[in-house]
């Protein structure tokens, strides 16, 4: 690949801006060691900060943000407007699946298989359970587990803290037994299936992020045709959301149902993590696409698909 201009965009101001930064020093260091001429953004709320910073236009921009302003296509609508290409979604997908329950419906529509739920602002989920416990609260748009609880039925403290919430509406969602299953998606084909097993309630924020908190086991020692299943699934996922470059879908697998049955979309991020333990690289990895090579593809996956 040709040597370009690069501005790498991480940080932000969202939940996930420590995630941001790893990821973002990661591919810069990536794609220096490749010969791209690349320059690290630290990305504020301060526009005409940003705009400064991306002059002279780059050839590419490495979109590198994680969570709000930089996943929801805020960012995204921003880099449109100045015809920079930019990896990853653009504004429309990015904005639907930042939005778990729109994102369901639309999913739904097309065949997936979700998890049932509802959305309710965080004072109404506070006073009463809005389903049978064990259930799941999670803030209706953030990312990485972010503000997400497990609610059992023995629970003595209420099933969100008002004092600790910040996140507007949430989402309560009924709880599926089983297990974690997650594939990522690299331009038209399903990578593998990973299944993550940890000590934690659920695959939360620090399980996620700090290494030693979780297993990564891939491919996923699951039945052919749930493996398959999760495979169309994700796939199916990324092209009816419009999503470009790599996504990942994470699923449920109850597997005490038959066949596969018990196999439950949870969501899917559009910028996956691209930290040292993140699942997609590894992914990646193990179908013969090293990080440096992921990094140069979604590059050329931007400079030639804009």
């Amino acid at each position: 690949m040709q040597a370009r201009s690069v501005a790498v965009l991480y940080g932000g101001w969202s939940a996930e801006r420590e995630v941001s930064l790893v990821s973002g020093k990661a591919v810069a260091m990536a794609l220096r060691d490749r010969g791209h001429r690349v320059q690290l953004i630290d990305v504020g709320r301060d526009l005409d900060a940003l705009l400064r910073a991306l002059r002279p236009a780059p050839d590419v921009v490495f979109n590198a943000l994680h969570g709000k302003g930089g996943e929801d296509g805020t960012v995204q609508g921003v880099l449109d407007m100045l015809g920079l290409p930019y990896t990853h979604s653009g504004v429309r997908a990015s904005a639907i699946a930042m939005s778990k329950p729109l994102t369901k419906l639309v999913l739904a529509s097309a065949g997936v298989r979700t998890v049932r739920g509802a959305v309710a602002p965080p004072q109404q989920v506070a006073e009463r359970h809005l389903l049978e416990p064990p259930y799941v609260v999670k803030p209706a748009e953030e990312g990485s587990s972010v503000g997400v609880r497990i609610v059992r039925a023995n629970d003595n403290a209420p099933p969100i803290d008002l004092g600790s919430w910040h996140f507007g509406d949430a989402l309560v969602e009924e709880y599926i037994p089983g297990r974690e299953l997650t594939v990522g998606v690299m331009g038209d084909r399903a990578l593998t299936v990973t299944e993550v097993t940890h000590s934690h309630a659920f695959f939360d924020y620090e399980a996620k992020y700090t290494e030693g908190h979780a297993v990564h086991t891939l491919p996923a020692r699951v039945p052919d045709t749930v493996f398959a299943e999760a495979m169309r699934l994700a796939l199916l996922a990324h092209r009816t959301l419009g999503c470009r470059g790599i996504s990942r879908t994470d699923f449920r697998w109850d597997d005490s149902r038959p066949g596969t049955e018990g196999l439950y979309f949870l969501e899917i991020n559009t910028q996956p993590g691209f930290t040292p333990i993140s699942l997609v690289p590894e992914q990646a990895r193990y179908v013969g696409v090293d990080f440096a090579d992921l990094c140069e593809w979604l590059l050329e996956d931007a400079a030639c698909g804009r």
